[in-house]
């Protein structure tokens, strides 16, 4: 049961998200308020949580504690988008449409952990979480590249070491894109269909995109449909930040058959800070996410030496912002993860040593 309390947490969000909607003045950022004062400041003062957890008696309220979180996020996006469709354009509607993208980010990382598991209800969530930041086909771009290509040239979401953040995310965004494009176009064409068939996953998410769109249009006009573009375009932006955090400047070897080695927990970074992975679905602990990705996140463990990250993820993504303090800090962990000496200039940015 503590495990299962421990990630209840996940349920801030869309409470503080609640407070902003139904209040005004500073109230209406206090979900980014909490997500980069309190949540860094706790992760300080709580530190880390190396401990590794396997309770299988608690199995199947893990299981419908992500499932739950879908119709919190989808009743706050709602009464939010409602809201900001009759305010006026100034710092409170901006402040509320900044809290809402953290609601919808939250959401994607709730969606990450439905679109790893089988079942087909838990991956129609995903789906639905998805598409309230109109970003649905990382569904497909996450699951079947990302992580068979994480940590070589051919994978978008993996950051290079001197690559800044502003240089990866244009890449990240349009590599990802055509990548879920290439991976649908390649099953399609295995049955001998075409990319543009109602059987691609890609068409089918546009339509739905589209209709979602169509209908807020419908039902709260062109504001609406604005602030919703706009809480997505934030919530993204979000999600890209922390791909780039988790797997800046390590690299899979590649053996003499041309392939690359398998993925290993020290390919990707580690943050086994107790209140953010509270927050996040044990996220942070990323080694072991992507080396056992069928474990759920409530047994994810704390790999020792797995390259570890010196802040949680809120302050990881704050310091990637400032493109020079991340260099002073990040580059001299991933050289002496190379063995190497020479810190490289952002525009020689590569996965090699």
């Amino acid at each position: 049961m503590k495990n299962f309390l421990r990630f209840l947490p996940i349920f801030v969000s869309p409470l503080l998200g609640l407070l902003a909607v139904t209040h005004s003045g500073w109230l209406v950022i206090a979900g980014p308020l909490f997500t980069w004062v309190i949540i860094p400041l706790l992760d300080q003062l709580i530190g880390l949580d190396k401990e590794n957890r396997e309770d299988g008696r608690w199995a199947p309220l893990m299981r419908v504690l992500p499932a739950a979180f879908v119709p919190a996020q989808l009743a706050l996006l709602s009464f939010g988008l409602h809201r900001l469709s009759s305010m006026p354009l100034g710092w409170e509607s901006l402040g509320l449409a900044w809290g809402l993208s953290i609601g919808t980010a939250i959401g994607i990382l709730v969606a990450h952990e439905l679109m790893h598991r089988s079942g087909a209800v838990e991956q129609r969530l995903a789906e639905v979480l998805m598409a309230t930041a109109s970003y649905t086909h990382f569904c497909i771009e996450h699951v079947h590249g990302h992580h068979k290509r994480v940590g070589t040239p051919d994978d978008p979401a993996s950051a290079r070491l001197g690559e800044s953040l502003y240089r990866f995310l244009p890449r990240s965004l349009v590599g990802s894109w055509a990548s879920a494009w290439g991976i649908e176009t390649t099953r399609l064409a295995r049955r001998g269909l075409g990319p543009w068939s109602w059987h691609s996953r890609m068409v089918r998410y546009l339509v739905a995109q589209g209709a979602l769109v169509a209908t807020l249009g419908i039902w709260l006009g062109p504001a609406g449909v604005g602030w919703f573009l706009l809480q997505s375009a934030l919530a993204v932006l979000l999600l890209e930040n922390i791909n780039y955090v988790e797997h800046y400047g390590l690299f899979r070897e590649k053996l003499p058959s041309g392939a690359y080695e398998r993925v290993r927990p020290e390919h990707s970074w580690n943050a086994s800070h107790a209140a953010s992975n509270s927050m996040m679905l044990s996220l942070a602990r990323h080694s072991d996410h992507h080396a056992f990705v069928t474990r759920p996140y409530s047994e994810l463990r704390h790999w020792e030496g797995a390259p570890q990250l010196p802040g949680g993820y809120a302050n990881m993504t704050l310091l990637a912002l400032l493109p020079p303090l991340w260099f002073r800090v990040m580059n001299p962990r991933v050289l002496a993860l190379r063995g190497a000496t020479a810190i490289p200039e952002p525009d020689s940015a590569s996965f090699g040593p």
